[in-house]
């Protein structure tokens, strides 16, 4: 393969005059130890619309949760945003001083954490910690809490009662449910959301997925949904967006990316998934995410693509137009068809399991 075709390229998304959120540039780096630096995420923009749900995937370790704790500024004391900024409705969320900031929680920003366990506080009940919000920031009579609260629970197919419970006396999949009405009881206009259904069973994840979308379509808040699981972002989300290594490689119609997938680490990933339509077999990714301390100067994802070329480990590629607002940070975008049928059988992958099998001998000194 020789050099890169002659596409369009972007390194940011167009802002759209509905966009809610607008993420530009955004750079975080975690102090690990001995004076070394991990770039979590590097230089990653994209928006948000109104009334839209934006998956945000990848592997564990790609940067995805960063991204949504520095949005809620629930950073570790050991991160630094270096660089980039994250606008909502036009206020740069970086620069709020403390209490400008807790303001905006819950009434224009809320989350719905991953283990509704522990997010919901065991001594207290459920109604009292849902009104809590309402009392701080509207400061609405008990009664009208209370009033609210029971509507709530009602539009996530909740009874009225369940206020009355403590968190243990319910179900995993209720549990969940609480903090879906919780986060959505002031009315936001952005919810994070963080894989909140990865600790529960099939049945129940199915179960609260159902209330979700439902929730979803009778709202016109805007969330990002944070998830590893594709099947997941497939069934609930507008638009995706994929990282690796820190970086966005990938991001588009939702529709777009599961047909049509342009970086080989979508591929990648869709075709490990058993229900992904296109792939010949199962497959599986050899290798692993490179070191962030050292991070390589090509595209990150060189080392386990199957179809890298020398261009591709000296330089990193921007993201390119595929069409349609898909967009992928790779130099090779033109021959995604192609690639993605190679990417669809296990033997694709298996060369590079070969490859990186005697790269690691070599390194030990071996023939």
């Amino acid at each position: 393969m020789s050099g890169a075709p002659a596409i369009s390229t972007s390194s940011e998304p167009a802002g759209l005059p509905g966009t809610l959120l607008r993420v530009r540039g955004l750079s975080v780096r975690y102090r690990v130890g001995d004076g070394a630096v991990a770039r979590a995420v590097d230089d990653v923009s994209f928006d948000v619309p109104r009334d839209r749900t934006v998956g945000l995937v990848g592997e564990s370790g790609c940067g995805k949760t960063t991204v949504a704790k520095t949005l809620l500024r629930l950073l570790p004391p050991n991160a630094d945003v270096v660089a980039g900024d994250m606008l909502l409705e036009g206020r740069d969320l970086l620069a709020l001083d403390p209490q400008e900031f807790r303001r905006l929680r819950w009434t224009r920003l809320s989350y719905i954490p991953q283990n509704a366990l522990s997010a919901l506080n065991p001594v207290f009940r459920v109604g009292d910690q849902m009104a809590e919000p309402m009392r701080v920031h509207r400061g609405v009579s008990k009664k009208e809490a209370a009033r609210t609260v029971a509507n709530a629970l009602a539009k996530v197919g909740l009874d009225g009662t369940v206020a009355s419970a403590y968190p243990h006396q319910l179900s995993g999949g209720m549990r969940q449910r609480v903090l879906i009405a919780m986060a959505l009881v002031l009315e936001p206009v952005l919810v994070v959301v963080d894989e909140p259904t990865t600790a529960l069973d099939v049945l129940t994840q199915l179960e609260v997925l159902k209330e979700f979308k439902r929730v979803r379509e009778q709202s016109s808040t805007s969330f990002l949904y944070v998830s590893h699981d594709l099947g997941v972002v497939k069934e609930v989300c507008d638009d995706v967006l994929v990282m690796y290594a820190g970086k966005l490689v990938e991001r588009g119609p939702a529709d777009r990316v599961f047909s049509g997938p342009a970086h080989p680490f979508t591929m990648g990933l869709l075709y490990a998934v058993p229900e992904s339509r296109g792939a010949a077999q199962l497959v599986s990714i050899p290798g692993a995410t490179p070191d962030l301390r050292h991070p390589p100067r090509g595209c990150p994802f060189a080392e386990r693509c199957p179809f890298a070329t020398e261009l591709c480990l000296e330089e990193m590629p921007a993201l390119r137009s595929v069409g349609d607002g898909q967009e992928a940070a790779c130099h090779y975008v033109e021959r995604s068809p192609a690639f993605r049928e190679d990417a669809s059988r296990a033997e694709t992958w298996g060369r590079v399991a070969d490859r990186l099998r005697s790269a690691r001998a070599r390194e030990a000194g071996n023939p």
